[in-house]
């Protein structure tokens, strides 16, 4: 149970306070509700770039990583397709320094060309590097626009092309800066040995004059139901041939997504779960084999993948794959099984409160899906599912007509399909 509390600027930033006085160091969480799902399909890679960007120095500090190193401090972000969050650590006596650079960022970047030539060269780089110049780096290139056909999602956080940022003008950088990073589009969270009273003090002082920005209403297409099998199959220089299932799941706030992600680690968490002991231990037909959820905030991916062993057809894989799933649809999970499952993601969510950045962060998502109050009953979500539960979602889930499927094989191997 984490215990905090929470007050609103009249700008709409949304502040919630975690006291956790074991430590004597401090986070602050940053998380704007803005991710790739936001970007326009002819200008994609925005959010990411943008968190290159806010490390690119403000109007009145320059130098963002300086003044946060002489006191002690690190910080860092990541971007999805839903969020992008930014971090500080620091010791706790020196919280008015966060604030400070947390602040001034969000009143303004520095906006230089200088810093946006920078900042797009380093995308233009990790695209190459990540992406493009990697073995099975373009997977999800390939698989997101497979699954999705409507939705923002088939694109990923780095973009759809290299050209988008390549393209990216001062004045698209300056709208797209001044429509998502305001008060009102972002909930701090301030966690550790921190009181409410001077928290709420930093935060008038250094966040009540950021103008609130203009409110909108993400209206985003919703992604139709999957009527038909797709696959692609795509040949490259990789080492070995892989194989990826993606199935339509549902959103984060449905009642079946803890059902699905339960259903995620009774396949494939851990040497003993479902896929691993079958594919990997006994049948001998896969090297490595995963199963999960991506997690995101609008309708779900639930993902299969795996890399066969050497002389196992590309066929026969797929064929094990799904007969694992078809016995999900048509056998009940003992309950010393789900129990064993249960327990672990229990003892994951409680480890997780171990750390205060991590207690920030999932207050901070958690607040941003409806309230953060609701990380607190996750546990019990999940202690509560039954197996009748799983068979449904599974049954719902592993359909043909609702499955994309990505063949990566290496040059020269026969492929399925």
């Amino acid at each position: 149970m984490i215990q905090f509390k929470r007050f609103k600027l009249d700008n709409g930033l949304t502040v919630l306070v975690h006291e956790d006085h074991n430590t004597a160091m401090a986070v602050v969480n940053i998380l704007y509700k803005v991710g790739a799902r936001d970007e326009s399909p002819e200008q994609t890679g925005f959010a990411h770039l943008f968190e290159h960007l806010m490390f690119g120095g403000s109007v009145n500090i320059p130098n963002y990583d300086g003044p946060l190193q002489q006191v002690g401090g690190e910080n860092n972000a990541f971007t999805s397709n839903d969020i992008t969050n930014y971090y500080i650590s620091l010791p706790a006596n020196n919280l008015e320094t966060a604030f400070w650079l947390e602040s001034d960022r969000m009143l303004s970047l520095a906006f230089s060309e200088q810093s946006l030539e920078v900042q797009r060269q380093v995308v233009c780089e990790e695209f190459k590097q990540r992406y493009l110049n990697q073995p099975y780096g373009d997977v999800w290139l390939k698989l997101r626009p497979l699954a999705y056909k409507v939705h923002p999602y088939r694109w990923a956080t780095i973009g759809k092309e290299l050209k988008h940022i390549e393209d990216a003008t001062m004045a698209d950088v300056k709208a797209f800066f001044k429509k998502y990073y305001t008060p009102q589009n972002a909930i701090m969270v301030v966690a550790g040995d921190v009181d409410f009273a001077t928290v709420k003090v930093f935060a008038e002082k250094w966040f009540a004059g950021i103008p609130a920005g203009e409110s909108f209403a993400r209206n985003l297409p919703a992604e139709p139901e999957q009527t038909e099998a797709r696959r692609e199959v795509v040949e490259a220089d990789v080492p070995v041939s892989s194989l990826y299932l993606a199935f339509h799941g549902p959103d984060r706030l449905s009642d079946d997504y803890q059902r699905m992600d339960l259903l995620s680690d009774i396949l494939s968490r851990g040497s003993s779960s479902r896929l691993y002991r079958s594919l990997v231990k006994q049948q001998k037909l896969f090297t490595d084999i995963n199963a999960y959820v991506l997690g995101s905030i609008d309708a779900n991916l639930f993902v299969v993948e795996g890399k066969p062993v050497e002389g196992v057809s590309l066929e026969e894989a797929e064929n094990a794959i799904w007969r694992e799933l078809e016995t999900m649809k048509g056998t009940l999970v003992e309950e010393r099984e789900l129990q064993k499952v249960k327990n672990k993601i229990e003892s994951t969510l409680l480890f997780a409160e171990l750390s205060i950045l991590d207690k920030a962060m999932n207050l901070a998502f958690y607040e941003m899906l409806g309230k953060a109050e609701d990380y607190n009953t996750e546990v019990e979500k999940y202690q509560k599912i039954t197996a009748e539960e799983l068979q449904h979602i599974a049954s719902a889930l592993f359909r043909k007509e609702n499955s994309s499927t990505l063949v990566y094989k290496t040059k020269g191997v026969e492929h399925v399909g």
